[in-house]
């Protein structure tokens, strides 16, 4: 299996990326042609669409080592020890950044610089793959645009963001942009059926509710209690019938995201609190007295944990806005008189209700509602306060 094979309906991308992996063989020898290689690469795409993936695997041609190169095969085999490598993180010249909190600071960017400044030690690509680019802070952007501005001779820097606007003008001007497309729901389900081995009409369920989101669609797929908080969600349009309701489905949906948070809090932060007590020099046992000097190295990682849980919380908010969105689109298709499936197939009944019981100037304004909530908590609004007012404008229409 090649490293582009998880790049689902993404034909142009993987022959624009094989062609400057050939370009790029072509710099390290000195031969052919090298014109289709650049240093700095900006991969957009909606969520799910598989931008980060497409620079994994990017990176991973980058430094294929495979025999059949010498025989004009494709970079990027999935099985030399450079693909390998590179794909599970181990490759000493690949570098893959991806926050599991707010945003990006200087200082981690500033070490991304001096790393990205050194030379390769296989002799081929020092590759940054910065999956989520769009969270540098100003400062952080800054100190990343010098180094895009005077790259080292053979570093190549992969960004990753949702869109163009996302990332500095200045930094796109100097990067050669990728666009990947939205997956269409057959591919997705392919993919699940065949990779996964999911039941095909779970599969199909599970792609077209995720809206081409593959691995939204591959948790949708594999976990009932996912399944289960999506349909909750879906009931909200059903439930404002009066002000109490809002204010409780409000609360509904954030301790929904506060138990996700909880999940992946207690899945990762009590093994990364061990690994650095014992890394520190603890004494043994739960609770074991730490070495002097090593308080600060542990109170930042509860703050770093807490930045964490914070993300998850705000995350698992969005993605059940982006499946009430979905809901009320499927209301306005019906409302427009649309035929064919909808995105929540699944729930079409509970959408002729909300469809047969409103107008469509009153299902825009509750879409325009939801994108506000999902604004507002990109600006720090506290989330309960954000939800409970979009709740109360669902509830008039």
């Amino acid at each position: 299996m090649s490293v582009w094979d998880d790049l689902v309906g993404q034909d142009a991308v993987v022959e624009a990326l094989v062609g400057a992996a050939r370009s790029a063989r072509a710099v390290v020898s000195g031969e052919g042609d090298s014109s289709g290689m650049t240093h700095a690469w900006l991969f957009t795409g909606p969520p799910g669409s598989g931008r980060s993936t497409a620079a994994r695997a990017f990176a991973a041609a980058l430094q294929c080592t495979s025999p059949d190169l010498e025989l004009g095969g494709v970079p990027g085999c999935g099985f030399c020890e450079g693909c390998h490598t590179a794909l599970l993180g181990s490759h000493a010249d690949v570098e893959m950044v991806r926050t599991d909190v707010l945003s990006i600071g200087v200082k981690e960017t500033r070490e991304l610089v001096r790393s990205a400044s050194m030379s390769p030690a296989s002799g081929r690509w020092q590759v940054i793959v910065l999956e989520d680019s769009d969270r540098l802070t100003e400062g952080a952007a800054n100190v990343l645009l010098k180094a895009i501005e005077e790259p080292a001779p053979r570093t190549v820097w992969l960004l990753c963001a949702p869109s163009v606007e996302d990332a500095l003008p200045t930094i796109r001007s100097r990067c050669r942009l990728l666009v990947l497309r939205q997956p269409s729901v057959g591919a997705v389900a392919e993919v699940l059926v065949r990779r996964d081995g999911i039941e095909p009409a779970l599969a199909t369920f599970a792609a077209r509710a995720a809206q081409g989101h593959i691995d939204q669609a591959r948790r949708l797929a594999t976990d009932a209690a996912a399944r289960e908080r999506r349909a909750e969600v879906l009931g909200l349009p059903l439930r404002v019938a009066d002000l109490g309701a809002c204010l409780a489905g409000a609360q509904s949906l954030v301790d929904a995201a506060a138990a996700d948070a909880k999940q992946v809090a207690e899945e990762v932060d009590t093994k990364e609190t061990e690994d650095l007590r014992a890394a520190l020099g603890a004494a043994a046992g739960i609770g074991g007295r730490m070495p002097r000097g090593t308080a600060g190295a542990m109170k930042e990682l509860e703050d770093r944990q807490k930045r964490r849980a914070t993300r998850t919380q705000r995350d698992s908010l969005d993605r059940a806005l982006i499946d009430l969105c979905s809901f009320y689109r499927d209301v306005l298709a019906l409302q427009f008189g649309a035929t064919g499936e909808l995105t929540c197939e699944d729930l079409r009944p509970a959408v002729e209700r909300v469809a047969s019981g409103s107008t469509a100037e009153a299902t825009l304004r509750r879409m325009e509602a939801v994108l506000g909530c999902r604004t507002a908590l990109e600006r720090n609004v506290a989330p309960l306060l954000a939800v409970e007012a979009m709740t109360v404008a669902l509830r008039a229409g």
